[in-house]
C-alpha cells in the first residue's frame, strides 16, 4: 500500500501502522461480511429485533465500562507495580455495575413493554441474551494491560481467533434454519469466547494470573473521581449513537430492521478515520511543542485528507445505494436505499469529529468535548421525535445527518475552538484544497 507524501505525516509511519493493524481490519471486514448474510436471513422483522435489543443494551453496557480504559493504561504506565491492584480495582468494578445494570436493563424493557403491550416475550428473551456480553467484557481491563506494555497485538490475535469461531457459529445457525433468538445466544458466546482468550493470553503472554488481582477501595475511587466525565460522555455517545434505533421501534421491528441495514453499511467504514488519525496525530503533537503555525498547518491538511477520503464516497455510495442495498440484502429491504444515500453523508461529519476529537483532547478541551456530543445526543433525540412519526427510517437518517453536523461543528460556539472549526469548514467546502492547487 503506498502512501502518497502529506505534508504533516511520515508515510512510512502511516504505512507501517496499517501493516501493524492488518488484523484488526481483517476482523472488522469479516465482522461486516457476517452482519450482512445474517441481515439477509433474518429478514427486516427479525434483523430489527435483533438490532433493537443491541443498541438498547448497548447504552447500558456503555455505562457499565465506567470509561475506566484510558486510564487503567496510564496508572499501569505511573505505577507498574500495582499492576495487580489496578487491574483487580477496575475488574471488580465494572463487573459490580454490570450485574446491577443487566437485569435493570432488561426490567426497564419489560416494564415499558407492559405499558405498550404490543410485544410478545420473545424480545425480551432477545434482549436477555444481548445484555449478557457486556458481563463478560469487564475482563477488557486485560486490553489496557497489553496497551500499557505496547503488545496489543496479542489481543487483536484473540480478538481475530474469536470473530472466526463467532463468524463460523452464525454461519451455522443459518443452514440450521434456526430463528433470531439463537443469534442473540450466539453474541452472549461471543462474549464467554473473548473473556476466555483474554484470560489465556493474560497467563501465557503476561506470566500473570486473573487469580492474583486485588481490590483497593482507595484505588476505586480515584478511578472514579478521575473517570466520571467519560461516564458522562459515554452516556451522551451511546445515546447519540443508539437512539434513533430506539426510537424507530415505535414504528415496528420491519422499520427498525430496514433502517439498520442501512446504518450498517453507513458505519461500517467508520473505523478508517481512527487509523488515520492514530498514525499521524504524534507527528501533529509533535509540531505543536514547537512550532504554532506547523501545527495549525498539519491539523489543516489532516481535515482536507479525511473530507478527501469521505466525500468521494458519500457522492459514489448515495449514486448507487439502492443497487448496494439489492446486492447485499435482497429486495425485502426496499427503502433502505434512500436511508443510505441520506446516511452515508454523515460519514464526513463522523471523519472530522474524529480529528478534532483528538485535538479537543490535546489542548484539554475535555469539558467542551463532552459539552459537543451532549448537543449531537439532544439534537438527535429532538429531531428523531419530530421527523420519525412523519417519515419513519428516512427521518431517522436525516436526524442523524444533522444531529452529526452540529456535533461536530458545535466547536464554533466556544471562542477557545472556534478557530479549528473555521479549518473544518474551510476543509469542507474545499476551500483549503483549493488554496493549495493554486499555490502550486
Amino acid at each position: 500500500m503506498k502512501i502518497p507524501a502529506i505534508s504533516g505525516f511520515d508515510p512510512h509511519a502511516f504505512e507501517k501502522y496499517f501493516k501493524n493493524t492488518a488484523w484488526l481490519m481483517f476482523g472488522r471486514v469479516l465482522s461486516m461480511v457476517v452482519g450482512f448474510i445474517i441481515a439477509r436471513y433474518l429478514g427486516p422483522s427479525s434483523f430489527g429485533d435483533l438490532s433493537f435489543a443491541i443498541a438498547f443494551t448497548g447504552i447500558f453496557a456503555a455505562i457499565a465500562a465506567l470509561g475506566l480504559d484510558s486510564f487503567v493504561v496510564r496508572e499501569i504506565l505511573n505505577d507498574p507495580q500495582s499492576k495487580n491492584e489496578i487491574l483487580g480495582t477496575a475488574f471488580w468494578m465494572r463487573l459490580a455495575v454490570n450485574l446491577f445494570l443487566i437485569p435493570a436493563a432488561i426490567l426497564i424493557y419489560v416494564w415499558f413493554r407492559g405499558m405498550s403491550a404490543n410485544q410478545g416475550n420473545s424480545l425480551t428473551v432477545i434482549i436477555s441474551f444481548c445484555a449478557l456480553p457486556a458481563l463478560f467484557k469487564s475482563f477488557n481491563v486485560i486490553d489496557s494491560y497489553f496497551q500499557s506494555q505496547v503488545q496489543s497485538k496479542y489481543v487483536v490475535l484473540v480478538q481475530n481467533t474469536c470473530l472466526l469461531i463467532s463468524a463460523g457459529v452464525k454461519v451455522f445457525l443459518i443452514v440450521l434454519d434456526l430463528p433470531v433468538v439463537f443469534f442473540a445466544l450466539a453474541l452472549s458466546l461471543d462474549g464467554v469466547l473473548l473473556a476466555v482468550g483474554l484470560i489465556i493470553i493474560y497467563q501465557n503472554k503476561a506470566v500473570q494470573h486473573v487469580l492474583d488481582w486485588k481490590f483497593n477501595f482507595e484505588r476505586a475511587k480515584s478511578l472514579l473521581k478521575q473517570s466520571w466525565p467519560l461516564i458522562l460522555s459515554a452516556i451522551m455517545v451511546s445515546l447519540y449513537m443508539q437512539i434513533d434505533i430506539i426510537m424507530l421501534k415505535t414504528k415496528g421491528s420491519e422499520a427498525v430492521g430496514i433502517y439498520s441495514a442501512a446504518a450498517r453499511i453507513s458505519e461500517a467504514w467508520f473505523f478508517i478515520p481512527v487509523a488515520v488519525v492514530t498514525s499521524v496525530f504524534p507527528a501533529i503533537i509533535n509540531a505543536r511543542k514547537t512550532d504554532l503555525f506547523r501545527y495549525n498547518k498539519r491539523l489543516q491538511n489532516l481535515y482536507d485528507l479525511l473530507v478527501g477520503l469521505s466525500l468521494p464516497v458519500a457522492f459514489v455510495v448515495s449514486i448507487f445505494a439502492n443497487t448496494i442495498i439489492t446486492f447485499l440484502y435482497g429486495s425485502q429491504y426496499e427503502g433502505a436505499g434512500l436511508m443510505l444515500a441520506i446516511h452515508i453523508w454523515s460519514g464526513i461529519f463522523v471523519f472530522l469529529g474524529s480529528a478534532s476529537s483528538q485535538y479537543l483532547l490535546a489542548e484539554g478541551f475535555t469539558i467542551i468535548s463532552f459539552k459537543r456530543t451532549a448537543i449531537g445526543a439532544v439534537i438527535n433525540i429532538l429531531i428523531n421525535i419530530w421527523l420519525i412519526p412523519l417519515y419513519n427510517g428516512v427521518g431517522a437518517s436525516v436526524a442523524t445527518l444533522i444531529a452529526y453536523f452540529f456535533a461536530t461543528f458545535s466547536i464554533l460556539f466556544f471562542p477557545q475552538t472556534r478557530h479549528q472549526g473555521i479549518m473544518m469548514l474551510k476543509s469542507l467546502f474545499l476551500i483549503s484544497i483549493f488554496q493549495k492547487l493554486i499555490k502550486r
